[in-house]
């Protein structure tokens, strides 16, 4: 099965509030950089959005936001969010490992929330470049994936199954930089603690600013 299949399939089949990384609160990471300064509103895109709770936030904050995903079944909960809490956000069906991507070049801020650990390596350079292209030169982009260091799903290995048999990739500092380095400059890269149902991971955070 698929990586798109199998996300549907959890969206499909879970009740949200099952669901993971389904938390309608924002992390806090993503509050605080809001709340600094760091990132401003502007038009924005939140890559792999799932149930679109980041997305809707942002947008009640002031930012024009598109949400991407590869299941249209989470798209769908996200649209009702969006309807539901009266914001207004546009949703699409997009995978950004493909070949090709929409909207080049449209957005001053892009984010991947606990994404980058569904993309393994050999797929790490188009997911980038894509990234890239989506967003306008000196646009801000957050990525944040699972670290190396953290202890679920065995808490050894890159390669790691999880519950909702999904296989994840666990990432170092180093390896994040090294896929971003040819197409951003690396503002913050750094280890934090994010919130999950089950626990806090350890995940990696990297704030960046495209060349």
């Amino acid at each position: 099965m698929n990586l798109r299949d199998q996300m549907d399939r959890i969206y499909r089949d879970l009740p949200a509030e099952q669901i993971p990384w389904n938390l309608l609160h924002p992390p806090k990471f993503l509050v605080d950089l809001v709340r600094t300064g760091k990132i401003r509103p502007c038009d924005a895109v939140d890559i792999g959005c799932g149930a679109g709770n980041h997305t809707v936030w942002l947008a009640t904050r002031g930012f024009r936001m598109t949400g991407l995903d590869i299941s249209p079944t989470a798209l769908q909960l996200a649209r009702r969010h969006a309807r539901e809490m009266g914001v207004r956000c546009h949703f699409r069906e997009e995978d950004l490992t493909g070949d090709e991507v929409r909207s080049q070049g449209a957005y001053d801020f892009g984010m991947d929330w606990e994404v980058l650990h569904h993309v393994f390596p050999p797929r790490r350079p188009t997911f980038v470049r894509n990234v890239h292209a989506m967003l306008r030169p000196g646009a801000i982009h957050l990525s944040v994936c699972f670290s190396v260091e953290d202890e679920h799903f065995g808490g050894i290995g890159k390669y790691r199954k999880t519950p909702l048999e999904t296989t994840l990739y666990f990432s170092s500092e180093e390896e994040i930089e090294q896929a971003f380095a040819t197409n951003f400059d690396i503002l913050e890269l750094r280890t934090i603690e994010v919130e999950g149902k089950y626990g806090t991971h350890r995940a990696v955070a990297a704030l960046l600013e495209r060349k």
